[in-house]
């Protein structure tokens, strides 16, 4: 593929029409990372910010940000997700989390901005959250790592 399909042949923005695709199973991985202090690191996983369990709520961030792709991005289809999956794993010598969705749906169009979103505000939950004793923490690395279903096949790093 080698034309950028949100434009049509004058170049304006445009929805892609998916109506004639194929109904399959898709699905989506995205990670990200987010990195603080050590003691920022510290108090989230012992559960020692005032506003609460951390990771439980940025997962729960996560959950709905899927669900709300289509309202953020102006050119998302809304889709029926059927399952959205978020994992947080420390990594203390970096003092980081890092952050995978997975997500997935049966439809005509794929998941990756859903996964992609959910990474995204579940770090900025993170940071929401822990910004009164950590304004320096950073989000980087945020892609997408895999991908199936559709015409183009499996996508992985």
């Amino acid at each position: 593929m080698d034309k950028l399909t949100h434009f049509d042949e004058t170049g304006r923005s445009k929805m892609v029409d998916v109506s004639d695709k194929e109904i399959t199973l898709r699905e989506a991985v995205a990670s990200g990372v987010i990195s603080m202090k050590p003691d920022t690191f510290r108090m989230i996983m012992n559960k020692e910010i005032v506003k609460g369990d951390v990771l439980e709520v940025a997962k729960i961030a996560g959950i709905m940000a899927a669900k709300k792709t289509s309202e953020l991005i102006p050119m998302c289809h809304p889709l029926e997700i059927t399952n959205v999956e978020m994992f947080f794993r420390p990594h203390e010598g970096e003092s980081s989390i890092e952050i995978e969705s997975k997500v997935k749906v049966r439809g005509r169009t794929g998941v990756e901005m859903e996964a992609l979103v959910a990474v995204s505000v579940a770090a900025l939950t993170i940071y929401d959250m822990c910004k009164a004793v950590d304004k320096a923490m950073i989000i980087s690395q945020v892609k997408l790592m895999r991908k199936s279903g559709g015409k183009s096949g499996i996508y992985q790093i």
